[in-house]
């Protein structure tokens, strides 16, 4: 299997992509088992950091380097989080920080102005200076909760309702929620790019 460098320290995001690319003959490892530090997020969009980070992992291993950027989108917030998801309260991760200045930003917020969606976009590199990466996106479409449900999943997943199902990001199983979700509908467009290729 060719060794992939997944663009994060996030087992989180480790766990949900590592069988997807399996049959392509990819073993991910992540950027941090590898001593690689954090790229600096300085782009405007999710596809600007998920280049930005990917560059950065695979310039330091010489590895072809996978990035995720995502997040979650409430238009009625003016488009926040979107790209400061992982840091809306200022430190990197604390998921239970971000879901608690989200839940406060939309305190007053009626269900009928709740609506939210998470965007993912993957890239994929062969190389650090690739001119071509492979690019796929995917949003999941749903609903920002009053208090958070569930104890699977990350980051803003007990507050994020999936209005197919009834059920949050954090209640689905793994199989159901890589199949509905943003990063499930990202990795399936990159699967069809990889089996192109």
């Amino acid at each position: 299997m060719k060794q992939l460098v997944l663009a994060t320290s996030n087992k989180g995001k480790l766990a949900e992509l590592k069988p997807l690319l399996a049959e392509f003959g990819y073993a991910l490892v992540t950027q941090g088992e590898l001593g690689v530090s954090d790229a600096v997020e300085d782009g405007r969009s999710f596809i600007e950091n998920a280049i930005i980070k990917a560059r950065h992992a695979s310039a330091a291993t010489g590895l072809p380097a996978l990035a995720d950027d995502s997040g979650v989108v409430v238009p009625a917030l003016g488009g926040e989080p979107g790209i400061y998801s992982a840091r809306y309260a200022g430190s990197h991760g604390d998921s239970a920080a971000n879901i608690a200045k989200l839940l406060e930003a939309m305190r007053t917020l009626p269900d009928s102005q709740r609506t939210a969606h998470f965007t993912c976009v993957l890239v994929l590199l062969r190389h650090a200076d690739d001119p071509e990466p492979l690019v796929a996106e995917g949003r999941w479409f749903g609903q920002v909760l009053h208090s958070p449900r569930g104890e699977k999943g990350f980051g803003y997943d007990p507050v994020f309702l999936d209005p197919r199902h009834g059920l949050t990001a954090a209640e689905l199983d793994a199989a159901t929620k890589n199949q509905a979700s943003h990063r499930g509908q990202a990795i399936a467009r990159l699967r069809a790019l990889l089996a192109r290729a």
